[in-house]
């Protein structure tokens, strides 16, 4: 089983550095590129969105092939692994909006969120590793 990348790939995937050919880095990483065109060209948002969407059903259908099957009795986390990556990308793609463009408050509070993010997308990686946590399934759904 190929596992989740740690937090610092996943963080450096979503400033456009890549280690290795990782699928879920790859995803991550165009993730952080749409995030960054929304921002840029707010009235893109539809196409964005959408291969968003399709972007975060593919790294839920990779974590669903790849992560060994959870107790039906295990606790459900609230969110799948693509939703979290996806946010990751919007949050790192905020935070080095802010650089250039936002009061330096605000620039705290974007790198602060994603920080936390960041922690939280390590602790639901490794609980979907081990089996401790089981995730939604969205067979056949295809939202952002």
């Amino acid at each position: 089983m190929e596992s989740l990348p740690p937090k610092d790939l996943l963080l450096d995937a979503c400033r456009g550095t890549l280690h290795g050919d990782q699928f879920v880095l790859r995803c991550a990483a165009r993730l952080t590129e749409l995030h960054e065109r929304r921002l840029a060209a707010p009235d893109s948002t539809r196409s964005v969105d959408n291969e968003r969407a399709e972007l975060v059903h593919d790294i839920d259908r990779w974590v669903a092939a790849e992560s060994p099957p959870a107790d039906g009795a295990t606790r459900m986390h609230t969110e799948t692994v693509g939703t979290v990556i996806d946010r990751m990308a919007q949050f790192s793609s905020l935070a080095y909006y802010t650089l250039a463009n936002l009061p330096q408050w605000m620039t705290h509070d974007a790198w602060r969120r994603l920080t936390e993010l960041a922690v939280a997308y390590e602790d639901l990686a490794s609980e979907v590793a081990t089996g401790r946590c089981r995730l939604p399934d969205l067979s056949g759904h295809r939202e952002p």
